[in-house]
């Protein structure tokens, strides 16, 4: 692509960064599969007996079916959102990775773009994991849910775009705290993700429908359930265009911060 200055080198960068997650692959593999089981120990099991059936697109559903695909959705941005942002962060400022990256013929373009790509890649290995693990327990009705891992890849283009560009307005390390708090866990919380957003006032809905996570949430439970309470292309046209904004978004604030 030229107007952007991308070339099949950018998969370079992937596949180095691909041996690099093989050699731990153990323990990346171990927390998309435990840590599903925790949250729904706690939160299905544990509330699910207090709150009971929860109303959901016109429907009444268990609180652990309801949470589950919600549980895929926020793993899918956190896989993205922390790889590039504190693990790309390492990357180019302790490590020197991208330094040295950028004295070969690869582009600042396809590094920042591999980067991004590898935590969408992420994600994408965590939801089929985690989508395995909520069928075995019986929380998955629809054949659709395979269709979980493609909308993982966008869902992770999206959240990784979104941590590259603060990883470019970020000055250092121990930052990140305020993105996370500010942008990450409000999206956590009141993204539909542990209540339905119906139950909020009419200001509270509006404001969900500015959330890329609402958006993958009702996308994953449309596609494990066969509901969902917003219209599918709209969430669909909704994470395309905010991956497409904070994706060069995250190319100008990371040239401003490498190209001094």
């Amino acid at each position: 692509m030229r107007g952007l200055d991308l070339s099949w080198r950018l998969f370079g960068v992937w596949r180095r960064n691909l041996i690099v997650y093989r050699r731990i692959w153990k323990v990346n593999f171990l927390v998309p599969l435990f840590e599903p089981l925790f949250y729904l120990a706690a939160f299905g099991v544990g509330l699910s007996g207090l709150v009971g059936a929860v109303h959901h697109a016109g429907e009444e559903i268990s609180y652990i079916r309801f949470i589950a695909p919600a549980l895929l959705a926020t793993a899918i941005m956190f896989n993205a959102f922390f790889e590039t942002t504190y693990a790309s962060f390492v990357r180019m400022y302790y490590q020197k990775t991208f330094d040295a990256m950028l004295a070969t013929p690869l582009s600042l373009n396809e590094v920042i773009t591999a980067e991004i790509v590898w935590g969408a890649t992420k994600s994408m290995l965590a939801a089929a994991i985690i989508l395995l693990v909520i069928a075995t327990l019986g929380l998955v009705n629809s054949p659709l849910a395979l269709l979980v891992v493609p909308l993982a890849f966008l869902g992770g283009l999206a959240f990784g775009s979104a941590g590259m560009f603060f990883t470019g307005i970020t000055p250092s390390i121990d930052m990140f705290n305020l993105p996370i708090f500010l942008f990450v866990t409000p999206l956590f919380l009141f993204s539909g993700t542990f209540f339905p957003v119906s139950g909020l006032p009419l200001w509270g809905q509006a404001l969900a429908l500015f959330s890329p996570l609402y958006h993958l949430v009702e996308l994953t439970r449309l596609l494990t359930l066969g509901k969902m309470e917003a219209h599918p292309l709209l969430s669909l046209g909704y994470l395309t265009g905010f991956a497409l904004v904070f994706y060069f978004l995250s190319l100008k604030t990371m040239r401003r911060r490498l190209i001094k």
